[in-house]
C-alpha cells in the first residue's frame, strides 16, 4: 500500500507533462492545419490565454445538477484514462497506477467521458441538443466497436490484459512491435482513431459551418475550461493507449513526445484533405472499412 502511495506524486507529475504538452501540441496541430489553407493559425501560447480568461469568469444560469457535471465526467475520462495506464515504459516512476488488468479499465475511461458529456449536454434546456447528443454516441459507438475488435485481438495475440506486459512483448526492435505483428488490428484501430478524435472528416458533435450550437456554446466561464482542460488532456491519453498497444510504447520522455506528435499528425492530415462526413455516412465508413478489418485481426491471432 505504501508503495502506491509514493506513486502518486509522480502520476501528478505525468499529468502535469502531458498537460501542458497537449495545450502546445493542440496549438502546433492548429497552426499546421491553418497553414494548409494559407492562414496564419493561432499563436501556440493562446490554449493557455483562453484558459486562464475562462477559469477567471464566473456564472449565476442554473442548468441543473447533471449540466454541470458534464464537463467533470469528460475530465474525469482523460485523466482516469492518464492515470491507469502506463506512460513511459520500464521505470516505475511514471507506470502511474496501472495494474494487471488495467486494459479493461482504459476501455471504460475512454467511453465514460463521451456518455458524461452526453448527459449534461441533455439538461442543457437547447432545443437542438439531442441532436449533439445523437450525432456524438451514434458516432462514438461506431467508431470504438473497430478499436474494441483490435484490443481483443491484441489480448489474444499476447495472452495478456496488462497494457505494461503487452508494452513488454513488443521490445526488442520496431519489428516486435504490433504495427508488424498484427497489421490488421493496427489498420482498424487508426481508423477507429480517427474518429474518436473528432477531427473532419469526423467532426459530426459540432458540425462547423452547418449549425452554431454544441457543447463550446451551451458551456462557458469554469466549465468551458474545464472542457478545454480535458481537450488538451484526452487525446493524449487516448494516444498513449495506442502507442502502448500497436507501437512499441515509449522508454524515455523524448520517444514519448516524438511517437505521440506522429500519431497525432495522421488525425490532422487526414482532416485537412477530407471533407466533413454528413452522420450517416460517418456511421456507415466505419462499419464498412473498419469493423472488417477488426474481424480479420482476431481471425488472424
Amino acid at each position: 500500500m505504501s508503495f502506491e502511495w509514493i506513486k502518486i506524486p509522480y502520476a501528478l507529475l505525468t499529468l502535469f507533462i502531458v498537460a501542458n504538452y497537449g495545450f502546445l501540441l493542440t496549438a502546433v496541430m492548429a497552426k499546421i492545419a491553418a497553414r494548409v489553407g494559407r492562414r496564419h493559425g493561432i499563436p501556440v501560447w493562446q490554449n493557455y490565454v483562453d484558459l486562464i480568461k475562462n477559469y477567471g469568469l464566473r456564472s449565476s444560469i442554473t442548468h441543473g445538477v447533471m449540466f454541470y457535471l458534464g464537463p467533470v465526467f469528460r475530465l474525469t475520462g482523460g485523466v482516469g484514462l492518464l492515470m491507469f495506464v502506463p506512460t513511459i515504459y520500464g521505470t516505475e516512476m511514471f507506470s502511474n497506477m496501472s495494474f494487471a488488468g488495467d486494459l479493461i479499465l482504459a476501455l471504460y475511461f475512454v467511453f465514460f467521458g463521451s456518455l458524461g458529456m452526453a448527459l449534461g449536454a441533455g439538461e442543457s434546456g437547447h432545443p437542438h441538443s439531442a441532436i449533439g447528443v445523437t450525432r456524438g454516441l451514434s458516432q462514438v459507438t461506431a467508431a470504438e466497436l473497430p478499436f474494441a475488435l483490435a484490443v481483443y485481438a491484441v489480448a489474444v495475440q499476447y495472452q495478456t490484459l496488462s497494457v505494461t506486459e503487452i508494452v513488454a512483448a513488443q521490445q526488442g526492435g520496431i519489428l516486435h512491435w504490433t504495427l508488424f505483428s498484427n497489421p490488421l488490428a493496427v489498420a482498424a484501430a487508426m481508423l477507429s482513431f480517427l474518429g474518436t478524435m473528432m477531427r473532419p472528416p469526423f467532426d459530426v458533435v459540432l458540425a462547423p459551418q452547418e449549425i452554431p450550437i454544441g457543447p463550446p456554446t451551451e458551456y462557458h466561464s469554469s466549465y468551458l475550461a474545464l472542457m478545454q482542460t480535458n481537450r488538451a488532456i484526452f487525446p493524449i491519453a487516448k494516444i498513449v493507449i495506442y502507442m502502448n498497444l500497436f507501437f512499441g510504447g515509449a522508454a524515455s520522455w523524448p520517444v514519448f513526445f516524438l511517437k505521440v506528435f506522429l500519431i497525432y499528425l495522421v488525425s490532422v492530415i487526414v482532416g485537412v484533405v477530407f471533407p466533413r462526413f454528413r452522420v450517416e455516412q460517418s456511421i456507415r465508413w466505419f462499419l464498412i472499412w473498419a469493423v472488417p478489418l477488426g474481424i480479420a485481426a482476431i481471425l488472424m491471432v
